[in-house]
């Protein structure tokens, strides 16, 4: 893997960077790359979508509360080619289910997309892990199986008994578990209070590495209740090398996220743990990670829907 990696790094070095200003983030438009982000004027909060790129993404209906559409991303160095897969699910439609624990108790180690239930409409790794466990809150069927982790920046995903989701602050979850039917946990928070970026994406020094670039995989919440999910694969070289983890940093994730309209997000596990399914009446939609999880996160039809 090591030595992949570096063979990889070779490859991109020779790609373009951005201008001499800071990184930026350009999408892909009918009349060529249109830049909408740069490091060194990006906004503090995110109050609603930007047309310039969600009216990139071309949304379509492909599944009972399941719309998808993607987006291509040029930014610096081994971000010079990035695709975004754009998944949008309406809780009104769907119902959402941990992987289930294996002896009632606890969660297997081993889990992968490519093994989700044959009704599962959509699914995704979920939180981040230790030792083949998921890390922090964890309540399945209404029942808390794991306590919170701590961390300003990790706040829980939460699914109460009307099937509406929500993320809460990791100061409010005590508050959460009441009337929660599926929760779990992750970080950093991307965006919070109604588009806000925390400030440790914002300012170095704070306890998040704002230059490292990976594969990215997020969860946030538009401000109309559908869940918005985006996960990035790398893209240049042809996409020939679209499992290996480079792409966009923290902070451009968080501008991806709030440009998409979330009120509010978080990264999941993303790197080589990263990967979701698409079921359609058209096929299956398959990206696998190289790492397989702990925690898997599946949406199906609700009944009566």
């Amino acid at each position: 893997m090591r030595t992949l990696l570096a063979g990889v790094a070779l490859a991109v070095a020779g790609l373009p960077a951005s201008i001499a200003g800071g990184p930026e983030l350009a999408v892909r438009a009918p009349g060529g790359w249109e830049t909408w982000w740069r490091v060194d004027s990006a906004p503090s909060a995110w109050r609603a979508a930007l047309p310039a790129v969600i009216d990139r993404v071309g949304f379509r209906g492909v599944a009972p509360g399941v719309e998808r559409g993607e987006l291509s991303l040029s930014g610096e160095g081994e971000a010079f080619r990035v695709r975004v897969i754009v998944v949008r699910l309406d809780p009104a439609q769907l119902a959402f289910r941990l992987v289930k624990p294996t002896d009632g108790r606890v969660f297997a180690g081993r889990w992968s997309v490519d093994e989700a239930p044959d009704d599962a409409l959509f699914a995704i790794n979920a939180g981040q892990f230790t030792d083949n466990r998921p890390w922090g809150w964890l309540v399945q069927d209404g029942v808390e199986r794991q306590a919170p982790g701590r961390g300003p920046l990790a706040p829980g995903i939460v699914v109460d008994g009307s099937g509406a989701v929500r993320l809460v602050s990791p100061d409010s979850i005590a508050l959460a578990l009441p009337g929660a039917e599926l929760a779990f946990q992750s970080y950093p928070t991307l965006l919070a209070n109604d588009g806000e970026i925390p400030m440790p994406l914002r300012q170095d020094g704070l306890g998040v590495d704002r230059d490292h670039r990976d594969a990215r995989l997020a969860l946030g919440m538009q401000r109309d209740g559908k869940v918005l999910v985006a996960m990035t694969r790398f893209e240049a070289l042809g996409g020939v090398l679209a499992n290996i983890p480079l792409g966009l940093t923290t902070p451009e994730m968080a501008a991806v996220m709030g440009a998409l309209g979330a009120s509010s997000a978080v990264l999941l596990d993303g790197g080589i743990s990263s990967q979701m399914l698409i079921r359609s009446g058209e096929g299956t939609e398959l990206w696998t990670g190289w790492r397989r999880v702990a925690l898997g996160l599946v949406a199906v039809r609700r009944q009566g829907n």
